[in-house]
């Protein structure tokens, strides 16, 4: 039900019946009813008890690439949850060994605050590294102004009126040194391509949606207690929890990171 993420009550297919159609959306009818309008052959999704749906059981507790990969699985089909590795693109880094700051999300509940991506990557800049600022559609605005505040020329932004190619990006993120960036698209790339991270979250425990564990990534939360959504991932301004990481917690995880990726900061100023 969040802006721009309500389930369409009816799907615009004129083809003939598809093969096989696959509900993502969750387990309840809202997504299960059009896909069933459509009349596949086979549709593969979780159970829902009130409508006698086949499938799994839904667990509300578990992370995003265990769910599908055992919805998979359930349906006969091999899905490894430890299998992320894509191939990066062969093709230059448009700035090779650059640490990539990506301030964007497309909810203000897990966009920190810009204030802070640019004292990050000030420090980062005071201290001789290469940054680059990544941008979404409609983020150039908020690209421009970290980049801004950090000391930063207008060139370090990657991306803003429109989402940048694919396989550019992934060059910039596959050969990049490290990323910040906080619980959104941007992060699972890293992970994908194996680019060590620093991703902050707020709204959602890293448990849910966060990289695997292991020295290649950095998963910063503050949650009050065990829950694993205890915000509105979707809400209109920065969760309460994503607010708690400070700029010195960012800095000090880039200085952790493992090998090549790890980041001096002296003469950062602190």
């Amino acid at each position: 039900s969040a802006p721009g993420r309500a389930v369409p009550g009816r799907i615009d297919w004129s083809g003939p019946p598809p093969d096989v159609a696959v509900d993502l959306h969750g387990n309840g009818p809202a997504s299960h009813r059009p896909l069933s309008r459509l009349r596949p052959a086979r549709l593969l999704a979780y159970a829902h008890p009130p409508e006698r749906t086949a499938g799994p059981p839904w667990r509300e507790d578990e992370h995003e690439r265990d769910r599908w990969c055992r919805l998979l699985s359930w349906y006969g089909i091999p899905a490894d949850p430890q299998d992320l590795r894509i191939r990066a693109p062969e093709r230059p880094s448009p700035a090779p060994g650059a640490v990539v700051i990506h301030p964007g999300a497309d909810a203000a509940a897990r966009r920190w605050p810009a204030a802070r991506f640019a004292a990050v990557g000030a420090a980062l800049r005071a201290a001789g590294h290469r940054i680059v600022i990544t941008a979404g559609a409609g983020e150039a605005g908020l690209a421009q102004d970290v980049a801004r505040r950090a000391g930063l020329p207008g060139s370090a932004v990657l991306g803003g009126d429109t989402d940048p190619p694919f396989a550019e990006l992934a060059a910039l993120v596959g050969q990049a040194r490290a990323v910040i960036v906080g619980d959104t698209g941007l992060a699972h790339l890293a992970t994908a391509v194996g680019t060590p991270s620093v991703v902050l979250f707020g709204p959602v425990a890293p448990r849910l949606w966060g990289p695997p564990p292991g020295p290649p990534h950095r998963a910063l939360w503050h949650p009050d207690d065990d829950a694993a959504r205890p915000g509105d991932a979707h809400g209109n301004v920065p969760d309460e929890r994503l607010l708690r990481i400070t700029v010195p917690e960012v800095l000090e995880a880039l200085t952790r990171l493992p090998g090549p990726a790890r980041l001096a900061l002296t003469g950062a100023g602190g």
